[in-house]
């Protein structure tokens, strides 16, 4: 598996719960797993149970003052380590306009570490910014979670611009992996609506639809994944789905010999898939 960036500028549609929980599910089937929290928020690092800023992390790696090797830290999930954030990541982004190779900083960085690992994953901030660039120019592919709700997929053509822009100008690599739905509710008629009409515009939308989880908000006020939370909630089930599912489609394109292309990814620019509805 690739370096997955896990993108959205839209905020609150479950990149973070993504992130940490696609990481350990990942670990927990044997693999060696990096995740880098590049969300100045930190919210992946406080959600493993880290303490933002209390050690080196992503900010001195762009910086150049460290190298990533030198931050990368173990988590309880056995088999995942974490690139950690700071609130510092903020002002990082002014530190970089002056600095050469700006967009490929982070491309740079994890050079050395990609055969350490088996797959690394990136934690975007909600906005394009400097920090998101970075993420997608170190990235094979972009993973983009889209809540199940009105105007689901509002913002996603400025996304995909700008993941096209990168393919064309910094990272001829870069692919979209793929659409995960998240926050899906079955009792609603717009959940499904949204879902239906997601799959219509986008037949790379993942097969697995992460729910809407009591458990899955609460494991990282806890320090926790959904696995050391809640083992046997829905949750938990839905990222070892979405784990199997995303490693079955790498080795499918390995064995038929294929590179990944860059997916079209052309949603309506008023971001209107759906209308609004209520519980069916």
């Amino acid at each position: 598996m690739p370096v997955v960036a896990i993108a959205n500028q839209k905020g609150g549609v479950g990149k973070t719960t993504t992130a940490i929980n696609l990481g350990a599910a990942l670990a927990r089937s044997g693999r060696r797993v990096l995740l880098i929290d590049g969300d100045p928020q930190s919210n992946a690092t406080s959600g493993l149970g880290l303490v933002p800023g209390a050690d080196a992390n992503l900010y001195d790696v762009l910086s150049g003052a460290k190298t990533a090797a030198a931050c990368v830290r173990e988590t309880s999930e056995p088999g995942l380590a974490l690139l950690p954030a700071s609130r510092d990541l903020a002002g990082a982004e002014i530190e970089l306009a002056t600095l050469p190779n700006r967009e490929q900083r982070l491309r740079d960085a994890l050079a050395p570490l990609r055969t350490t690992y088996d797959d690394i994953l990136i934690d975007c901030a909600p906005s394009l910014s400097l920090l998101t660039l970075n993420a997608l120019t170190a990235a094979d592919r972009v993973l983009i979670p889209v809540q199940c709700e009105y105007l689901a997929l509002e913002g996603l053509g400025h996304l995909a611009d700008t993941i096209a822009r990168v393919s064309e100008r910094l990272n001829p690599q870069l692919a979209i992996g793929g659409v995960l739905l998240t926050m899906y509710d079955s009792r609603t008629n717009l959940s499904q609506e949204v879902v239906r009409q997601v799959r219509a515009h986008f037949p790379q939308t993942c097969t697995t639809v992460i729910p809407r989880s009591v458990r899955l908000s609460e494991a990282p006020s806890f320090g926790r994944t959904i696995f050391e939370y809640a083992p046997a909630s829905r949750g938990a089930e839905t990222y070892r789905a979405l784990a199997r599912e995303l490693l079955a489609h790498e080795l499918l394109e390995r064995d038929q010999g294929r590179e990944p292309r860059l997916a079209t990814l052309q949603p309506p620019r008023d971001g209107l898939v759906a209308t609004k509805g209520g519980a069916g």
